[in-house]
């Protein structure tokens, strides 16, 4: 089995209170692949705003719906996926090649973005794709340097 065979996937309501689940899944898998603290808590923000957004915006209106989350252990990498079933995220006028907001200031960013906003300034890249529901797929990069410098 390859890296890239290596995955875990959870299917849970979209309800605040199994996000936390997800926090901890990702804990356990980051520490086993050797990611830092400080690398631990950024995934565990922008995997928690990437949650709260199905939670909070997926099945409003409609009748409770589930979220997805796929653990993709890569070689030098972890990607996180969020997948839900519900409404989708407006990314009209959304040029999908566009740089993302790391450049911008904060003041730049519109109301309702920050979620994304937070999930670019913590992740390495951030992908979302909205077609049937949404889904986010975040990945950090392994860094071993601090490793290397501590040898």
């Amino acid at each position: 089995m390859n890296a890239a065979d290596k995955y875990v996937s959870l299917k849970l309501p979209a309800d605040a209170e199994y996000v936390d689940i997800v926090r901890l899944t990702l804990y356990g898998i980051a520490v086993k692949m050797g990611f830092s603290y400080e690398q631990i808590e950024d995934m565990k923000v922008a995997v928690s705003e990437a949650c709260n957004n199905a939670v909070l915006h997926a099945y409003e209106g409609i009748a409770a719906g589930y979220m997805e989350i796929r653990f993709e252990r890569g070689v030098d990498s972890l990607s996180i996926t969020v997948k839900d079933e519900g409404k989708s995220f407006n990314v009209e006028g959304r040029d999908p090649n566009r740089a993302s907001m790391h450049d911008k200031q904060l003041e730049e960013v519109q109301a309702g973005g920050l979620g994304l906003y937070l999930m670019q300034a913590l992740m390495d890249d951030v992908r979302v794709e909205s077609n049937s529901g949404t889904e986010v797929v975040l990945t950090k990069l392994l860094s071993r340097s601090a490793e290397k410098e501590m040898a």
